[in-house]
């Protein structure tokens, strides 16, 4: 394990003006988990791209060697040949194709002339899937799995091409507890037969349980680099911010007034396909004034068909919502705003921006008619308050009239607040409000929900990481099979009574 089989120096890439990676050099070993982590648009992802080709020789300056060897990738099939494989941050999968097809794509094996054998490639990749324990049907069309399936999909595809060096981008930010876990013994694996992975994400604690040594970058360069006996959350958090946070959490206003200003009685949403099944049944809960509530499940628990059908998206069956006492019609997303609810989808990528929009557009999009003057969009009126909302929220951009596909993760997720925030609602709906986002990134997304919340805001929010769910609300709803099967207060929430709650068969998503 002390021979480097990948060596970058000295890579440095630049984006017109702006300076991507300036000067970057690090190494791994062979059976290394290398651990890359840093801030939103600290270079990872450009850094993993020049490594796979998609950013080819000549568009950087620097070199790349493997197992002592100068290589000059000219794409990402080139960098396979030689042995790299990508776990891309965003998925892309090929619906129409079977999740056999998905995999092997690129690669299929015409051993009859110009045909392909779908029953030998469905055996060879079941076999492949069962070897992986990745509970895949081979056969089964993409477009009817979910989305954890689908990133699993992902994983496999580039391990179908036995590669000595395995990125993985953000691979966990879609899967439950029991796929990260197995994709962790998966890694495992590939480190006994001497193969070379690097991590990128977000989530310190799979740092901490996975890697052998991790790497920080910070505004395009190495702030620093530890090895596995020399980790400390503290001196890692303060080298990717570069300055020290002394609690992810801020302390939470409980300022919840007697007030209801939200409440759900009795709805119910049909399944789509299956008959006399519910994703959700005969929920009911009420939401305070200046409260943040909570809402804990495992995956298909029902928490994000609970916010859909709240704000329009889902159509339920039956059930009332009422929005300071008053019944409230909610039939589409416009109904749900002008009944003052907002609602943070869990995609930002799919459901919460048009990349082909600037950040002014992305974030005046619900609510032109405050931005129009006589029917007329007031473009003058439409960058000041894109402006205003830039500079509360901290979003790095270098002006509002860069396109939102330009800037980092949470900086898009900053752009999709701003939105919900412009609309002005007495109830703000957050699933998933910090997925993919950097510590730093979300520590100001925290302070963000509590300075709402002072202003006289009401918070609805679902996570998957229990620990930020117990820091940020005062209230608690458990979901399980489309019920409610527990509510409590701060004081009475534990991790250990939330996972009682919703574990009918073992933990399978919540991450404590």
């Amino acid at each position: 394990m002390d021979h480097p089989v990948l060596a970058m120096a000295h890579i440095s890439k630049r984006f017109g003006a702006t300076v991507a990676l300036d000067d970057v050099s690090l190494d791994a070993r062979a059976g290394e988990v290398l651990g890359l982590i840093g801030e939103n648009g600290a270079g990872k992802s450009t850094l993993v791209k020049i490594l796979s080709g998609v950013y080819p020789a000549g568009t950087f300056d620097g070199a790349l060697a493997i197992r002592g060897q100068p290589v000059a990738f000219r794409s990402p099939h080139d960098a396979q040949l030689k042995g790299v494989g990508m776990v891309p941050q965003e998925i892309a999968v090929i619906g129409p194709l079977s999740v056999a097809e998905n995999i092997a794509v690129g690669h299929l094996h015409r051993e009859r002339g110009f045909t392909v054998s779908f029953r030998d490639l469905h055996r060879r990749v079941g076999d492949f899937l069962d070897d992986l324990h990745i509970r895949l049907d081979p056969r089964a069309r993409t477009a009817g799995v979910t989305m954890s399936q689908k990133q699993l999909i992902m994983v496999a595809r580039a391990l179908w091409t036995n590669p000595s060096v395995l990125i993985l981008d953000e691979p966990t930010t879609s899967l439950t507890h029991n796929e990260v876990q197995n994709l962790f013994r998966i890694l495992a694996r590939l480190r006994q037969r001497g193969v070379t992975c690097i991590l990128i994400t977000h989530i310190l604690d799979e740092v901490f349980e996975i890697t052998d040594r991790v790497t920080v970058l910070r505004d395009g360069r190495v702030a620093a680099s530890y090895e596995r006996p020399d980790y400390d959350p503290a001196r890692i958090i303060q080298a990717m911010v570069g300055r020290k946070i002394e609690s992810l959490y801020p302390e939470v206003p409980d300022r919840a007034a007697p007030e209801e200003v939200l409440r759900v009685e009795h709805l119910t949403v049909p399944h789509p396909t299956l008959r006399g099944r519910n994703l959700l049944d005969d929920v009911s809960f009420a939401l305070r004034r200046q409260e943040i509530l909570g809402i804990a499940g495992l995956v298909g628990a029902g928490r994000s068909e609970l916010v859909n059908a709240i704000y329009g998206r889902v159509k339920p069956s039956r059930g009332r919502i009422l929005v300071e006492a008053r019944e409230a019609r909610i039939r589409s997303p416009r109904d749900a705003l002008a009944c003052g609810i907002g609602l943070i989808t869990e995609d930002r990528k799919s459901e919460g921006l048009l990349f082909n929009l600037a950040v002014r557009e992305n974030i005046t999009l619900n609510s032109l008619p405050k931005v129009s003057r006589w029917q007329w969009l007031d473009r003058r009126r439409e960058t000041k308050v894109a402006e205003t909302y830039r500079r509360l929220l901290a979003i790095r951009a270098p002006s509002v009239a860069a396109m939102v596909a330009s800037l980092s993760g949470g900086n898009q997720q900053k752009v999709v607040l701003a939105r919900a925030l412009f609309a002005e609602p007495k109830v703000l709906m957050l699933d998933e409000p910090t997925k993919g986002v950097d510590i730093g990134a979300k520590h100001e997304i925290y302070k963000l929900i509590t300075s709402l919340v002072e202003q006289g805001m009401s918070i609805l929010m679902i996570s998957s990481e229990l620990p930020e769910l117990l820091a940020m609300c005062n209230r608690f709803i458990v979901l399980a099979n489309g019920r409610v099967v527990d509510s409590f207060g701060k004081s009475e929430a534990s991790s250990v009574r939330v996972m009682e709650k919703v574990t009918g068969a073992g933990s399978d998503a919540l991450r404590s």
